[in-house]
């Protein structure tokens, strides 16, 4: 016998600059506003890094756990963190040495509600 399961629908809340997601037109600044949240996720690598981050302990990892995983440089790497974290998407904090990213889940939440 086959199980069925049910999974409730939560409501999702987009980025300010839309909170509705696309569904109903929006205006110029706000369209600027979401294509920039886009196309900071509109790179495969940039994708690589949230889907590696996300996979991780609590969310969260350093420029060192990330290089060879996508295998490249760690300039090349530290630059699309800072993209994703000016776009919101990522989160840093420094500890002595080392830098680490943190996923900022309700950002992620917004970008899923943006394509729902």
């Amino acid at each position: 016998m086959t199980k069925i399961v049910i999974r409730k629908r939560t409501q999702l809340q987009g980025p300010a600059c839309c909170p509705s997601g696309i569904g109903k037109p929006i205006n110029r600044k706000s369209a600027e506003a979401l294509a920039e949240l886009l196309k900071a996720v509109a790179d495969p690598t940039r994708l690589q890094l949230i889907s590696l981050i996300r996979d991780s302990d609590q969310c969260s990892a350093c420029v060192g756990d990330l290089t060879e995983a996508v295998g490249l440089s760690q300039p090349t790497v530290s630059h699309h963190l800072r993209v994703l974290v000016d776009a919101g998407i990522l989160s840093k904090e420094k500890d002595g040495y080392w830098t680490w990213y943190t996923l900022k889940m309700d950002r992620l939440g917004e970008l899923a509600a943006v394509l729902s």
